[in-house]
């Protein structure tokens, strides 16, 4: 059983007020002209509103149940011949490229544990992607006040869903914890800071156009998320 099959019935009900970064991702869905090829698709959240917006989806998760969800979801919004769902790691997708853009939102590449483990989903991005084709994605690192606010504490963050933050900044890692009843999952993050990215980003062979502060596209500060957005240099011969 993958780890999401666990909270795939209340990841939407979990995660229902995250929606600030949709239509940032589906405007670069627009841009590209497609596919776009969403690793960690999870339950479409993002996925389904590209495919609505007539962009074609090629969605990569490790979790059936996850993609159960967007299934349900992609058919109930009438886009299900738009979203094709794989099962695979997003380190090795069952994807052959090229293709134009490749998007990893909500963090999902904090679930991959160490710089190796980074560069090495970082590089197979590269290679799926065609000659000016872009990566965009987007991670966080705390600020002294997420960790003091949130750490070591059980907190209600919807209606019977529950979530507990353990930091540890000598390692950086989180280790982050939900459950709704019986229904429970503890998964690690693994942050790194901006400097360090650039840096994976630089030796994948990416050439970094931005990097926000947040979805509306504010510079970066302490503390908050990172939203890279990263190209594959046209080689000229």
């Amino acid at each position: 059983m993958a780890l999401y099959d666990r909270i795939a019935s209340f990841y939407d009900p979990w995660s229902r007020t995250v929606t600030e970064d949709i239509e940032f991702y589906v405007e670069a869905a627009r841009i590209s002209g497609g596919p776009v090829v969403e690793l960690a698709v999870g339950t479409g959240r993002i996925a389904v509103p590209i495919a609505k917006a007539g962009i074609a989806v090629i969605g990569v998760d490790l979790s059936e149940g996850m993609m159960a969800v967007a299934r349900a979801y992609a058919e109930a919004e009438g886009v299900a011949g738009l979203v094709d769902l794989r099962q695979g790691d997003l380190r090795e997708p069952p994807v052959e490229g090229p293709v134009p853009l490749v998007i990893c939102p909500f963090r999902s590449f904090l679930h991959l544990p160490d710089d190796a483990e980074k560069l090495r989903a970082l590089e197979t991005v590269h290679r799926l992607l065609a000659p000016g084709g872009r990566l965009v994605f987007d991670v966080f690192s705390p600020s002294r006040a997420d960790i003091e606010e949130t750490h070591g504490r059980w907190l209600e963050r919807e209606p019977g869903i529950f979530e507990r933050a353990d930091w540890d900044e000598a390692t950086r890692v989180l280790v982050l914890s939900v459950r709704r009843g019986e229904e429970a999952a503890t998964m690690e993050l693994h942050w790194l800071e901006p400097l360090e990215w650039h840096l994976l980003i630089d030796r994948a062979g990416f050439e970094v156009e931005a990097l926000y502060g947040w979805f509306d596209g504010r510079p970066l500060s302490e503390g908050e998320d990172q939203i890279w957005v990263c190209s594959k240099p046209i080689v000229a011969f």
